[in-house]
């Protein structure tokens, strides 16, 4: 066979292969958003599914921060390239009827320019101690960036101590940019420490960790088995 043909021969396959792993993916992952579409349009018909603020699971340090329906999980991913860094939760309810409360207690900081996120540090992580992490919790506005953050936690807030239960604001559907909402939820992320005091950059999941030891059930996609999540 000819060096050309050959060549040819390896891109065919190698589009099958890649057509065939993105198949496969669409296929598992599109599972958690046909299910978050039928609980934003029907959550009355699911409450089995829910989860309840200030639940524990077992012997887990966290507590669950919001009633809702878990949608989307750690490493989740709705478009080809993308990772979920974090956990998102649907309430089914409309922006500012869901409060949202700290998993465990910790020092909040809200930057200037936050208008619907906190972030909470923890000095000693209680799955690994000895390590600094921090809990993460954004889309607390609405639509066109009102904040839903709790007055007590105004823009420039800096290491304030809250207790695990601590009300840190209310659902909302802000995504970044006015105007352009998403679903009402809460996205919730467990951030790593630079080794200097400072959380890394939520955006990469490298940055973030599984949370799935501090809830005590499995909030990993890799891990999911079609099942809904929650500590059952």
């Amino acid at each position: 066979m000819k060096t050309s043909a050959k060549i040819f021969l390896a891109a065919i396959v190698a589009v099958g292969a890649a057509g065939g792993y993105f198949l496969y993916r669409s296929r598992i992952y599109g599972i958690n958003t046909i299910r978050v579409i039928d609980f934003i349009n029907h959550p009355e018909k699911h409450a089995d599914w829910m989860v309840k603020a200030g639940s524990r699971c077992n012997n887990a340090p966290f507590q669950i921060p919001v009633d809702g329906f878990i949608g989307y999980l750690w490493d989740d991913s709705w478009q080809i390239g993308q990772r979920h860094q974090g956990i998102d939760i649907f309430s089914g309810k409309q922006p500012g009827e869901t409060e949202i409360h700290a998993a465990y207690d910790g020092y909040l900081t809200r930057l200037p320019d936050w208008k619907s996120t906190v972030i909470i540090r923890i000095p000693d992580d209680p799955i690994e101690p000895g390590r600094q992490i921090w809990t993460y919790y954004t889309h607390m506005a609405t639509k066109e960036g009102t904040s839903l953050v709790d007055q007590a936690f105004p823009p420039g807030t800096q290491d304030v101590f809250v207790k695990a239960g601590t009300v840190l604001g209310r659902m909302g559907n802000f995504s970044g940019t006015p105007g352009n909402p998403t679903g009402v939820h809460l996205h919730f992320s467990i951030v790593r420490d630079d080794g200097n005091g400072n959380f890394k950059n939520e955006l990469e999941i490298k940055n973030t960790i599984d949370p799935s030891p501090y809830f005590g059930f499995n909030l990993n996609k890799n891990n999911q088995k079609d099942e809904i999540p929650g500590c059952r």
